[in-house]
């Protein structure tokens, strides 16, 4: 077999026993993901793929890839690398996998919110989904594979509220904290100062979403 780099063909060659073919099997599956989602992201930008389409398709990569990446951060503690070395021209993927963490339709607001979506059940969800992040770290579940779906759902319970101002500074620090938990290892607890800073930037952020709120006609 020549796959024209000299570097996997050498490693190829070393991969003999069980557990080394495993490990090239997953250097195998981490190219195909960052690949495919190279190839998504392009779509996407080319609007050759509908948000709808998009988005459920983005976030089962984020999964995969994060799922993947937790079994190789000690082979392959760089992922930037891994594609230099093996040539990777993937800008995208390497933005959205690697540094966001999230669907592109999710990390800018969009300025024309689905008019589907009703806006009475949007709020209902993410009030929902603060009381239950703040709720789940005040009961020590401080763990980053604890938190991080919890706070990703949180910002896309957000992103559907089509009447909250597009910067408000609580959306933002949440954001910032998906981004900060995306890039930890799952098994990363967080410290006392991290868990209470976390704490204030959420309930900042539901005072700050219930103040924001439509008030009166029902």
């Amino acid at each position: 077999m020549n796959s024209g780099s000299p570097s996997v063909d050498a490693l190829l060659l070393k991969l003999t026993n069980k557990g080394e073919r495993e490990v090239l099997d997953q250097y195998a599956d981490l190219f195909a993901i960052l690949k495919t989602t190279e190839k998504l992201e392009r779509a996407y930008v080319r609007d050759a793929i509908s948000v709808k389409e998009y988005e459920p398709a983005c976030l089962k990569l984020i999964g995969q890839f994060r799922t993947l990446w937790d079994s190789l951060r000690s082979s392959v503690p760089d992922v930037e690398a891994f594609m230099s070395t093996y040539n990777m021209q993937c800008p995208m993927a390497a933005h959205r996998l690697i540094k966001s963490g999230v669907p592109g339709n999710q990390e800018h607001v969009p300025t024309r919110p689905d008019p589907t979506a009703s806006s009475a059940i949007a709020v209902a969800e993410t009030v929902q989904h603060f009381i239950t992040a703040m709720d789940s770290i005040k009961l020590q579940m401080v763990a980053v594979d604890q938190i991080y779906p919890l706070i990703s759902d949180l910002v896309t319970a957000m992103g559907k509220v089509s009447t909250l101002p597009p910067d408000i500074s609580g959306r933002k620090n949440i954001r910032g904290w998906q981004t900060k938990l995306y890039t930890m290892p799952a098994s990363y607890e967080l410290g006392g100062e991290e868990v209470r800073q976390l704490l204030f930037d959420l309930e900042s952020a539901y005072n700050e979403f219930m103040a924001n709120l439509p008030r009166g006609g029902g």
